[in-house]
């Protein structure tokens, strides 16, 4: 049953919070002086994805476009672009969700990966459009691949070291609205 505590949502929320803050402050660490050969995951992102498919009420959409901001702000990324694609990435799979709520691990592995595969897509369509300078199609297509490949790590991450389960069918919030 869902925590009845809401409490225990702000929380998550929080740790949330901090969990990508944490993240963006890694990947802001000047570790390394030479320009990468590969791609990383876009562990930010995949965790989006991960919590609002186990836990939409921990992860609502405000607080997805202000992390995603933060996120595109501080990585030099044009605002807003990459953190719209996101929010309504989330949304998307918020919607869907609610009738796939039975559904299999790798079904939700695919359709993070098309949601994902789609939202890359416009990115750079948006960014040619705009006649911004991008990085080479390799490195776009081998983070995609990065993460997709990182995704169930991150689920079990927060599955089984944060609590973020997922909920089951016919489960209700503190105020005894069904999720």
């Amino acid at each position: 049953m869902a925590d009845r505590r809401p409490a225990r949502v702000w929380a998550m929320r929080a740790a949330f919070c901090g969990l990508a803050v944490l993240v963006m402050f890694y990947h802001l660490l000047p570790l390394d002086m030479m320009p990468p050969l590969y791609a990383g995951p876009d562990l930010l992102t995949a965790m989006c994805f991960a919590w609002v498919l186990r836990r939409p009420d921990y992860v609502p959409a405000l607080l997805v476009a202000a992390v995603m901001l933060l996120a595109d702000i501080l990585f030099q990324r044009p605002p807003g672009l990459w953190s719209a694609l996101v929010l309504l990435a989330t949304e998307f799979l918020k919607s869907r969700d609610r009738r796939d709520r039975e559904s299999t691990f790798v079904l939700e592995w695919i359709a993070v990966a098309t949601t994902l595969a789609t939202i890359t897509i416009l990115y750079r369509l948006a960014l040619a459009l705009l006649i911004v300078p991008t990085g080479s199609s390799f490195l776009s297509l081998m983070r995609y691949a990065m993460t997709v490949i990182c995704y169930p790590l991150v689920v079990i991450v927060s599955q089984y070291l944060l609590g973020v389960r997922r909920l089951a069918p016919g489960d209700f919030d503190h105020s005894g609205k069904r999720l």
